[in-house]
């Protein structure tokens, strides 16, 4: 983004328009919809500049801008269709602190004029950088259908009840109250009696919320998925964007928590191996701690939260606490990884099982049944398995394979930061497992696949092992 969006007050003070053509008066259109006082200057002006002059809507002064023009202005425009003359104004703008544009010149603009879709006081601003002007009108006229000439109105006065609202418990509870005055009360009293029935309805709205039972607090245990926003489900992005409160683990990624409310509270509950960690009870504790007070919680898992997520741990705390919670399912990182890497868990004549297993438990590195792990499939290769966390562990797991009989030409693919802009897959053997990770820098979060290689090495070479060590 190389411009930030933000709404400059004006109420009161001076623009300054330098040109008085054609160009003048399309940034005019827009600047007499402000409260700025807005000065002209410029010899033989447009015939529209002089109507807006007479109606005493700006100031008109027939010469150039000079020195001294632009003293305590907010915005000077340059105007004038001619490089040399915008040129001259930019500097007297910048001598004098004020923002610069300059019409159709990006480069030298401080700022950017947007397109707008008024709705006083809403005010919806488009903005493309410079680069696709149509689009930019597109989109302004697709908006100018949706809102509703009357959003103005209901926006206004709503304003003004603003400081009675907030009588209103902050949170969800006001959210509702706002929501059922735009989207139904609002629009249907203001088409039927006018502004002062709007007035009305808005006390007694406000009297009946009032009167309602405190909402109780829940939590949606979510899962976000591999770290890709666009693999959270809908039913995941719709828990996110109406909670109070998000709680999430470390791997959860920015662009997910963007999707949060900007007003949510939102907190990291990252458990870091061999690091800074918060305890599983403290974070059960936050969530019921929140909820109590009647929030709508979040509660970000990386992946699905049935797949080594603690979550049997967090649903008995909210059940002990009498917190109702719902389970919003997620792509485990095992399914995300399966898809980049072109190959799926089960195939005919290979496979007619797949297993999910942690590198880690609440012990340190974790047993298997390793004989059965080891037991050649058909022909002749492991079952495939996925292993989480299995990183730090390479060295154990591989050693425990070979010891119970697995080839060491086994295939073994290594996912990090699966789905993400980042990711890294490492293709090696077993009895390479720990080497190939070290070597490709590999530190997790990653998936290790135990049988599998990525589709494009077994369509080269038509096997399913792959002694070979390749990262892409």
């Amino acid at each position: 983004m190389r411009h930030f969006p933000v709404f400059r007050e004006l109420r009161g003070r001076r623009v300054v328009v330098s040109g008085a053509g054609e160009a003048a008066v399309a940034k005019l259109r827009l600047l007499l919809k402000t409260e700025a006082t807005v000065i002209v200057y410029g010899p033989d002006p447009h015939a529209q500049i002089r109507r807006w002059a007479d109606e005493g809507r700006l100031i008109h002064m027939p010469r150039p801008v000079d020195h001294g023009d632009a003293l305590c202005a907010a915005l000077v425009y340059g105007a004038n269709e001619e490089a040399q003359e915008d040129a001259r104004a930019a500097r007297i703008g910048h001598a004098a602190g004020a923002l610069v544009n300059i019409v159709d010149n990006l480069d030298d603009s401080d700022f950017i004029t947007p397109a707008i879709v008024d709705r006083d006081p809403v005010t919806v601003a488009i903005g493309t950088e410079g680069a696709a002007p149509v689009l930019a009108r597109r989109i302004k006229a697709e908006t100018e259908e949706r809102l509703a000439p009357s959003l103005g109105t209901l926006a206004r006065i709503g304003q003004g009840f603003r400081e009675a609202a907030n009588a209103l418990p902050h949170g969800r509870i006001r959210r509702r109250f706002w929501s059922r005055y735009y989207d139904e009360i609002g629009p249907r009293v203001l088409a039927e009696g006018g502004e002062e029935a709007v007035h009305a309805a808005l006390d007694a709205l406000l009297v009946q919320m009032l009167g309602e039972d405190r909402e109780n607090g829940h939590v949606a245990l979510i899962g976000a998925g591999p770290g890709d926003p666009e693999l959270l489900t809908l039913k995941a992005r719709k828990a996110l964007h109406e909670a109070d409160v998000v709680i999430h683990d470390r791997l959860v990624s920015p662009e997910i928590l963007e999707l949060a409310r900007r007003e949510a509270i939102v907190i990291e509950v990252g458990k870091t191996p061999n690091g800074p960690s918060w305890k599983q009870a403290d974070i059960d504790a936050l969530i019921v701690e929140h909820a109590a007070q009647g929030a709508h919680v979040a509660r970000l898992k990386s992946g699905d939260p049935v797949v080594f997520g603690r979550l049997d741990e967090e649903m008995d705390a909210l059940d002990a606490a009498g917190i109702s919670f719902t389970i919003v399912p997620g792509i485990t990182a095992a399914s995300a990884a399966a898809a980049s890497i072109g190959v799926s868990w089960t195939k005919r004549g290979r496979n007619a099982a797949f297993r999910l297993l942690t590198g880690h438990d609440i012990a340190g590195f974790a047993d298997h049944d390793w004989r059965s792990l080891a037991q050649p499939g058909h022909g002749g290769a492991v079952q495939p398995a996925a292993i989480y966390m299995g990183v730090r562990a390479a060295r154990f797991l591989a050693g425990r394979m070979l010891m119970h009989g697995a080839s060491a030409e086994t295939p073994v693919t290594a996912i990090e930061n699966v789905s993400r802009s980042d990711q890294k897959i490492v293709a090696t053997t077993l009895d390479r497992l720990p080497d190939a990770l070290t070597e490709a820098g590999i530190t997790g979060p990653a998936i290790l696949f135990l049988g599998l290689s990525p589709r494009q090495a077994m369509e080269a070479s038509d096997l399913i092992d792959m002694p070979a060590t390749g990262v892409v």
